[in-house]
């Protein structure tokens, strides 16, 4: 009889333990998001492509209706990644390919794991530090450098305003982004003036099925959070124009400054919406 008891406790334990491990966070499972496709462009041909304007964008994450790209800021939450630690994961473990910034902002030389690795001056240095103990003298020490997701404060995006005859509509598809953060030295300080650098450019046609499956919170319904892919689709972010195609390849901080670069970002944008109400006969 005693021996009938003790299984029964034991097979008591056993599936208390295994409901501890099957423990729902919530009160439905969430298969939405983890497994959507990515919704495809509409065909597009050339022939039908009878205007078009290539723009370079910056989003600053302090602004706040870009908060849902910059929190939250650690990975204690489960559900959710902000968007610097979904492009960094992704492309570490190989499912998005990094490119290195370049002149053109073209994606021509990728970067190879180990140039990913030394992104933000992360790297080794080796030091001469004296020794705790007599006779203290100089050993050699490896201090390793870390680069900190934290210190992405930015993206550019880069992307094409066309207007399709077919459709007859003016339509605009993000062509790469990336992440930018203040220049640092070697020892990871700030360089003097502060100038943003690109860390790395992403292919953004590649990047959506990777951004399809990553949830962002709604502060309207949990219930229908929102993907990355769904906020550049759907153009729910806030940013300012800083290059336009221009003959000379020029930034508009390389001829304009203060409140004239301003008003020459919102001409840019005026430019756009006049060229799609210009098209259109009342």
């Amino acid at each position: 009889m005693k021996k009938i008891v003790g299984i029964i406790w034991i097979l008591v334990i056993m599936a208390g333990t295994s409901m501890a491990q099957n423990v729902m966070d919530g009160v439905y499972v969430k298969e939405h998001v983890p497994e959507r496709k990515v919704v495809p462009y509409a065909f597009l041909r050339e022939a039908d492509v009878m205007w078009s304007k290539r723009v370079w964008r910056v989003l600053d994450l302090n602004e706040k209706i870009n908060h849902p790209l910059k929190y939250p800021v650690s990975k204690s939450t489960k559900d959710r990644r902000n968007l610097i630690d979904v492009v960094m994961d992704a492309a570490a473990e190989g499912t998005l390919t990094a490119y290195k910034p370049t002149d053109d902002d073209d994606f021509t030389v990728r970067m190879t794991p180990e140039e990913f690795e030394k992104i933000g001056g992360a790297g080794v240095d080796t030091l001469m530090v004296p020794s705790p103990d007599p006779p203290y003298d100089p050993v050699q020490t490896i201090v390793k450098r870390e680069f900190s997701r934290d210190w992405v404060m930015a993206y550019r995006i880069k992307e094409d305003w066309f207007f399709d005859k077919q459709r007859s509509v003016l339509d605009v598809r993000i062509i790469g982004i990336a992440p930018l953060m203040y220049s640092r030295d070697d020892k990871g300080n700030l360089r003097e003036p502060l100038q943003t650098q690109p860390l790395f450019w992403v292919y953004f046609p590649e990047a959506r099925k990777v951004f399809a499956n990553a949830e962002v919170f709604n502060r309207y319904n949990d219930a229908e959070r929102k993907t990355y892919d769904d906020i550049f689709w759907k153009r729910m972010f806030s940013s300012y124009v800083t290059k336009e195609s221009n003959v000379m390849n020029r930034r508009i901080q390389d001829y304009m400054t203060g409140m004239d670069a301003l008003l020459e970002a919102e001409r840019v944008k005026e430019d756009i919406f006049n060229m799609e109400h210009d098209l259109w006969e009342f």
